[in-house]
Parts: C-alpha cells; sequence; structure tokens
C-alpha cells in the first residue's frame, strides 16, 4: 500500500540540490542547512524550501513568479512542480548568480522556466503580471504591495516579513487573506545591489 502523494518530496528527487551549489559546497548538499552560494547569499535550507512549497501549492499549469532566485534551485522546483503547461520567472539582483543560476536551471531541461536579471528598484517582473504563485526567497520588512499587485485572483504568495512566514491566498474577488506559519531566518529583501 503506499501513502499519499507528496509533490513536493517528487521534485526535491528530480530536482537534487547538489546541482545548484558551487563545487566546494556540493558535499554539504544533504545537510538540512542553509548553504552559501557569494555575494552574502545563501541556497535555503532544503526543510524551508519543503515548507515554503507546500504552502505555495504549485499546480500543473500555474504562472509562477520566484523573486530571488539565487542559484537557480527554486526556479528548478517550481518548474517541475508547474510541469510544462506552467511557466517559471526567476528574478535575481546579482548579475554572477543570474549566470549561476541560468546554467544550473539549463542544467535540469525545464524550458519553461526561466531567470531573469532584476531591475534595479523593481520587485518581481511586473511586465509579465499576473502569477497565481509568488515565491519570496528574501525576507521583507513589511508586505510588498509591489508583489500583492503582481498576484492574480484567485492566487498565493509566500513570503517572509520580519521573520515571520506568511502566506497570503487572494479568492477570484481580489480579497487577501494573511496567515503566519512560523519564524525563518532569510537574507534581506533588497532593490538594488
Amino acid at each position: 500500500m503506499t501513502g499519499p502523494v507528496d509533490p513536493v518530496l517528487d521534485a526535491f528527487a528530480a530536482i537534487p540540490r547538489e546541482g545548484f551549489l558551487p563545487p566546494e559546497e556540493r558535499g554539504f548538499a544533504g545537510f538540512d542547512e542553509p548553504l552559501p552560494i557569494g555575494h552574502g547569499q545563501t541556497n535555503s535550507q532544503p526543510r524551508t524550501v519543503a515548507d515554503m512549497l507546500r504552502l505555495l501549492q504549485v499546480e500543473p499549469g500555474d504562472k509562477v513568479l520566484d523573486v530571488g532566485s539565487g542559484s537557480g534551485w527554486t526556479t528548478a522546483l517550481l518548474a517541475y512542480l508547474t510541469t510544462p503547461q506552467g511557466s517559471v520567472i526567476g528574478v535575481e539582483l546579482e548579475p554572477s548568480l543570474v549566470r549561476f543560476g541560468r546554467r544550473n536551471l539549463a542544467a535540469t531541461a525545464q524550458p519553461w522556466a526561466r531567470i531573469e536579471k532584476a531591475k534595479p528598484g523593481v520587485l518581481g517582473w511586473p511586465r509579465q503580471a499576473a502569477y497565481d504563485r509568488i515565491l519570496v526567497s528574501a525576507e521583507a520588512d513589511a508586505l510588498p504591495n509591489e508583489l500583492m499587485d503582481q498576484l492574480a485572483a484567485p492566487g498565493r504568495m509566500v513570503v517572509p516579513v520580519a521573520g515571520l512566514m506568511m502566506l497570503v491566498e487572494r479568492n477570484e474577488t481580489g480579497t487577501a487573506r494573511l496567515s503566519g506559519h512560523g519564524w525563518y531566518r532569510f537574507v534581506p529583501l533588497r532593490r538594488h545591489l
């Protein structure tokens, strides 16, 4: 008898973390802790990534925005969850991480996902909004209105705000419900390098 299907565990099995780490960190890929990827950024703790993805509830065919794509791991995981019927745009401020993330993502052969260089002063990727799901892998001081404006109705956004993991659920009429889901530590969400 088999247990319930967990698409997040399937994604983790299909998209191994070590392919998104610098060579000197790959031996630590199985550790449940954040690992450095350069420029003061990290590849997030796997348990934290799993928690965020479960809150996000990505469905096949969803249009997803990944804010702070870093090494490209979350972008690739999201692409696996959306399937080729969906699309994922990762955005990253640091140019060298954009290049690193693009190389890592390309190795997964999921052409419905891409990583863009974030525009200084702009959060997200408004030109292709609205998104069914938005994942933010950096900590905001307050709920980012710019990203709320890019969230579809219905839609879901997961974003750490002042240490608390927040889930924003927007219904068909555009009304948003917020809920907190535990305390986490992230690098700060930035608009400029």
